[in-house]
């Protein structure tokens, strides 16, 4: 039963980009630290898909992984900035791994595939994501 979660984990990234072309260049899997994937749907199948599952909806079981079809948090850029560099509770921060122009691919795929908002409304830029990024640096840290 262990062997067959783990292929089933290892193999979610690659369900989650089914609809995405097979030809896309876009590597399924990422060999290093970094996320190797550029496009918004790539990246979601590398980082996202795994928790908030392939169609967004999210999932309860182990844990609880919110959805993100429909969910009204993404409306606001800034919020959802803030979730994938810095994670919160369960879901890890992608800073370190992403660039701004990933980050900024990412969201903006999520916030229009799943958050119900026209492209143009739903586009987060990477000077966006690199706004908040420098906003977190410049901020004191706290003591635990």
């Amino acid at each position: 039963m262990k062997s067959a979660l783990t292929l089933l984990l290892a193999l979610l990234p690659a369900l989650a980009m089914a609809d995405e072309p097979a030809n896309s260049g876009e590597p399924r899997f990422s060999s290093g630290w970094r996320f190797e994937q550029r496009s918004g749907p790539a990246l979601y199948g590398a980082l996202c898909a795994a928790c908030h599952m392939p169609d967004g909806r999210g999932a309860h079981g182990a844990g609880a992984y919110p959805a993100l079809q429909g969910n009204p948090r993404l409306a606001a850029a800034p919020y959802a900035l803030h979730m994938v560099l810095n994670g919160h509770r369960a879901m890890p921060g992608f800073g370190r791994q992403l660039s701004d122009e990933q980050v900024a691919a990412v969201l903006s795929h999520v916030r229009e595939r799943f958050g119900g908002m026209a492209p143009e409304a739903a586009r987060v830029t990477p000077a966006e994501a690199a706004e908040v990024r420098k906003g977190q640096q410049a901020s004191p840290a706290v003591a635990h």
